[in-house]
């Protein structure tokens, strides 16, 4: 909206005689000591002019219809029309419907390419859009408030036994990973984790902190009267390990709970978003003599896909040994492992050697003494898998080298390095289907260009979340991987015995069948699993 004014918002209130030079002069210097703050946001709050005379040059400005809307304005039940992720991420709330239109206040800071998402989602369910716009403090506010109603699902009862149950059984409903209790100044929030996205649910009386504190540490087997850092684990739920942890903060006790589903199904490696053929993974896993190590920042589901690849590998004839930081998902056949504070990666690792495996599966590479030994043995027989911390498959070998790690070892132990991210999935049930813009069909084209690979889009498709009961009003359900895979050929491992920087196996991986992260972040794209947008999150694209 902001491109469509003739000019600043100060000088057209004093070409108008609203203001004086010297109350832009005042609301300049305000604005130095305190950047952060537009200028029509500073008129407001030095009182320099009536709000509602404001609105109105802004609407002139813009060319938009106008309202100082606050809550009492909306007279819908929002959420049936647009999700309040949505809504935050647009800044824009659907207040009223007559027929078949409906009315959409937007922020004055708004963009058009918001303004179309909306009109395009509320199209797609029967309505017209009329467009009106507003204050940003006043959009923020009407969306704060409408987040503060949405706790339904959380029963806030009398006692905290009840509230901490209904929490944890709607973070299950929702299908979160993770619950945040945190305690605020005046409150507590409640937030969970779904599909790797932090969604509040529910804002609680500050009064219940101490009871709630109580009761989460007494199911979790916490000491009451500590306050420093604990953890804890809480076995109440059938279906569910829940894992603890509390920390100390301003305003009392942190709590985040891990939801881990005792009996969840392994994925497939299709499913996780593979595109290897079976015959391409075989070839790529299960190498003797050799390291496998998948590589990515904390959350985007190295364990997982450590898990499905071991999974893919099992059978009666080899003996498996996991060593995990903790066990996160049994599997029938496995030994698995899990380290403690007295027993450490490198102190199982060798252990395990004594035991005859086949596979040894590592659950992190922190430091040089796991790394060493991992290495010594990939060059004694077995078959290692593990994970290390690094942005993609190709700084692995950075990675290990700045662990002490030889060129020698890497170059004949490293095996694969696999990277990956998490994208969310576009709801099936709402997503909306259109045609690529001629913005996001440029931005395509010259990455898969970049990387040598062509692309035809005139026939292809890509989705606008809209937001349903199914997906909790996202506009997305699940995740799937994005990956890379860098194989060591002979000439990228005697690269890496001269002491080739990364640039120069990067330079040679793409001539052979490397593909960076964001050719199969694009494919997954253009095949309508994902949007722009969210690949954009993670590999920055744009």
């Amino acid at each position: 909206m902001d491109s469509r004014r003739r000019g600043p918002i100060g000088i057209e209130l004093v070409r108008r005689g609203i203001l004086t030079q010297a109350d832009i002069d005042k609301a300049l210097d305000y604005q130095k000591k305190n950047p952060g703050k537009k200028i029509i946001e500073i008129i407001s709050i030095l009182n320099l002019c009536d709000q509602f005379v404001l609105l109105q040059v802004l609407s002139d400005m813009l060319g938009e219809k106008a309202i100082m809307l606050s809550i009492n304005d909306v007279k819908i039940d929002v959420k049936k029309y647009i999700s309040l992720d949505m809504a935050k991420k647009y800044l824009a709330v659907p207040y009223e419907i007559n027929g078949d239109k409906i009315k959409v206040c937007f922020a004055d800071t708004s963009s058009n390419t918001a303004a179309e998402a909306i009109r395009l989602i509320l199209l797609n369910k029967g309505y017209i859009m009329e467009k009106y716009v507003t204050f940003t403090k006043n959009i923020t506010s009407v969306i704060s408030s409408l987040e503060g109603s949405d706790s339904e699902n959380i029963d806030s009862g009398e006692d905290a036994t009840t509230l901490v149950d209904s929490i944890i059984k709607t973070a299950m409903k929702k299908r979160a990973s993770d619950i945040h209790i945190e305690p605020l100044e005046d409150s507590i929030r409640v937030r969970y984790r779904i599909d790797g996205e932090l969604v509040k649910a529910a804002e609680i009386s500050k009064e219940k902190q101490n009871q709630i504190i109580g009761r989460l540490k007494s199911i979790s087997n916490m000491f009451q009267e500590k306050q420093e850092s604990q953890d804890g684990r809480i076995m109440l739920y059938p279906e569910y390990n829940i894992r603890v942890s509390s920390q100390k903060n301003i305003f009392g006790e942190k709590f985040v709970l891990r939801l881990l589903k005792k009996n969840m199904n392994i994925r497939g490696l299709a499913e996780l978003g593979f595109n290897l053929s079976n015959e391409e993974i075989r070839k790529k896993l299960n190498r003797r003599n050799s390291i496998t190590v998948i590589a990515a920042p904390t959350g985007e589901g190295k364990t997982t896909t450590l898990y499905s690849i071991i999974d893919y590998l099992n059978n009666p004839t080899i003996n498996i040994t996991t060593i995990e930081d903790p066990v996160e998902i049994r599997i029938p056949g496995l030994n698995q492992i899990e380290i403690s504070e007295k027993l450490r990666f490198s102190d199982s690792l060798r252990t395990v050697l004594r035991q005859d495996p086949d596979i040894v599966l590592v659950g992190e590479i922190r430091d040089k003494e796991t790394a060493e030994i991992a290495m010594q043995a990939g060059q004694t027989g077995h078959y290692v898998l593990s994970t290390i911390h690094t942005i993609d498959s190709i700084e692995v070998i950075t990675r290990l080298r700045k662990m002490g790690i030889s060129n020698y070892d890497i170059s004949s132990t490293l095996a694969t390095s696999i990277s990956q991210r998490l994208v969310r999935k576009i709801c099936p049930k709402c997503a909306i289907k259109r045609e690529f813009t001629d913005k996001e069909k440029e931005i395509i084209t010259s990455i898969l260009k970049k990387y040598g690979v062509e692309a035809d889009l005139s026939d292809k498709f890509t989705y606008t979340p809209s937001g349903c009961e199914f997906c909790n009003g996202s506009g997305y359900y699940d995740r799937i991987g994005i990956f890379e895979v860098l194989s060591l050929t002979d000439e990228i491992k005697e690269l890496i015995i001269n002491g080739a920087s990364s640039l120069e196996i990067r330079q040679l991986a793409m001539q052979q069948d490397y593909k960076p992260l964001a050719v199969d972040g694009i494919n997954k794209i253009i095949n309508g699993i994902t949007t722009l947008e969210e690949v954009n999150k993670k590999i920055i694209l744009y």
